[in-house]
């Protein structure tokens, strides 16, 4: 199997798990009003995708971007979509507008950074990604809901940054396999 179709899979997957997850408030030290699982494990989209986008070029990392859209959003719907459920339904909308818009912009942004430090890129352009994509989710999935939407943003995006910062590791480790065929295909 292709890098190609191992990130468009891992893309799908990551997102089907974080749409389930992101429904679950950790119980823990009180931060049910702040924080949801799906927090931990949604950034790995950027990873994702600043990996197809270096190893790949933009056109390339969008398809991608179009492939796990696809992927996440038809099977959330059969997975954890509840269509008796207002905000189920909402959670599926707003993750996908927020994924679709968030990914591309984090395409267009890494693309044109991508000749900067190897770390520029991919922190810029998921800082910016995590930031669009929060705003649009929670606003969409929970506004006039009654349910915290605004200190589960803050405290999601808090772990979305961290993420991001944390993302450039296994980034940097996995550059040295991942060959730059981007100048190839322009």
């Amino acid at each position: 199997m292709s890098l190609f179709y191992k990130l468009a899979t891992l893309m799908g997957l990551v997102v089907v798990i974080s749409n389930y997850l992101v429904q679950f408030p950790i119980q823990y030290f009180g931060l049910q009003e702040l924080l949801t699982y799906g927090a931990f494990s949604y950034p790995v989209t950027f990873l994702i995708t600043d990996l197809a986008n270096r190893a790949y070029g933009k056109m390339v990392a969008r398809k991608i971007v179009y492939i796990g859209f696809f992927i996440g959003i038809l099977l959330t719907l059969f997975i954890s979509t509840n269509f008796t459920d207002v905000i189920s339904i909402r959670i599926a909308i707003g993750s996908g507008v927020a994924f679709f818009v968030a990914q591309n912009l984090d395409v267009n942004i890494f693309d044109i950074l991508r000749k900067k430090s190897w770390y520029v890129a991919p922190l810029t352009s998921s800082i910016i990604g995590s930031i669009v994509d929060t705003f649009l989710f929670f606003s969409i999935s929970f506004y006039s809901t009654g349910i915290p939407w605004v200190s589960l943003a803050f405290g999601d995006l808090a772990v979305k940054l961290f993420i991001a910062l944390s993302m450039l590791i296994p980034f940097r480790l996995l550059l040295s396999s991942v060959k730059d065929f981007s100048e190839i295909k322009r």
